[in-house]
């Protein structure tokens, strides 16, 4: 029977790619994709990296799972962006977690080359993407999702 990684276990990972946009200051960014609707950027992939991106121009929609590269130190309560109420960092999308990754869900514009062209770009420029997954209606849009 496989067995839990120990609590210590430390991960590395490598970027495929850059991701660029118009922000570079936090204070400048918009805080979530929906609040960036029409902002474009691009990910620049590793040559090495291109023959992975056969078929994803066939999407609307991809996410991004990238490193929160400039975000320093975690609190496990923090009071959110618009609400005034303290919660745990896990019920949050802070960028101060204990791991500091990020996500989100980007309109894809094109594919052309190691470039991807996308929209509603919440991410600031130069972070390191870590990966690229589909956003697949059926299965990553819930009716039934609550807040």
């Amino acid at each position: 029977m496989p067995t839990a990684p120990d609590q210590d276990t430390a991960f590395t990972y490598t970027s495929i790619g850059t991701i660029h946009s118009p922000f570079s200051d936090v204070t400048d960014m918009p805080i979530q994709p929906v609040g960036a609707r029409g902002v474009r950027g691009s990910v620049d992939i590793r040559s090495d990296l291109v023959g992975g991106l056969a078929d994803l121009g066939g999407f609307s929609h991809i996410i991004l799972l990238y490193a929160l590269h400039r975000s320093t130190g975690y609190s496990l309560t923090i009071t959110p962006f618009l609400d005034p109420v303290p919660r745990g960092i896990f019920a949050t999308r802070s960028a101060k977690r204990p791991n500091a990754i990020g996500l989100s869900v980007v309109r894809l514009v094109g594919v052309e080359g190691n470039v991807i062209t996308i929209e509603d770009v919440d991410i600031l420029d130069g972070t390191p993407l870590l990966d690229i997954k589909p956003y697949v209606p059926a299965f990553d849009a819930h009716a039934d999702a609550r807040h």
